[in-house]
């Protein structure tokens, strides 16, 4: 891992390019989201920290999720939580907003979440999924 000398972010890539600001509070993002937002954030948080060490970096506009790499990231809206997960493949859902495939082996999936409720067995294998992306496992054997 590298470490920006300028913010401290640590990256699977020397000299990544990133925005290089501080990073923001994460309670700040919330401030105008309904409570559900919130639960909604809470419980995948809750649902990746199962999976292993996870880095949460509150950037100034998103949350960033980080193993090696990123590989979700959520941006609090008042009545839902918009956001990404970076997977290995394409899953063609109707849960899916967009899909855009950047290598064969990075495809963010955009979603949107309006309730705890939808983080359900589906969404929550999707993020474990989304985890081995950022550990970066294909690559690593």
């Amino acid at each position: 891992m590298w470490a920006c000398p300028r913010c401290g972010r640590a990256f699977a890539n020397r000299n990544q390019t990133h925005s290089c600001a501080p990073l923001a509070d994460l309670d700040r993002h919330f401030a105008r989201a309904s409570p559900a937002v919130r639960a909604a954030f809470d419980r995948v948080l809750a649902a990746v920290s199962g999976l292993g060490p996870v880095t949460v970096l509150p950037e100034k506009t998103r949350i960033a999720l980080q193993v090696r790499m990123s590989f979700a990231a959520f941006m609090p809206r008042r009545h839902w939580l918009g956001g990404h997960l970076v997977l290995a493949r394409r899953i063609d859902s109707p849960r899916f907003l967009r899909i855009d495939t950047y290598s064969p082996g990075n495809v963010v999936h955009t979603f949107r979440l309006a309730s705890p409720a939808e983080v359900d067995d589906e969404f929550v294998a999707w993020l474990a999924e989304a985890y081995q992306v950022g550990a970066q496992q294909r690559l690593r054997g």
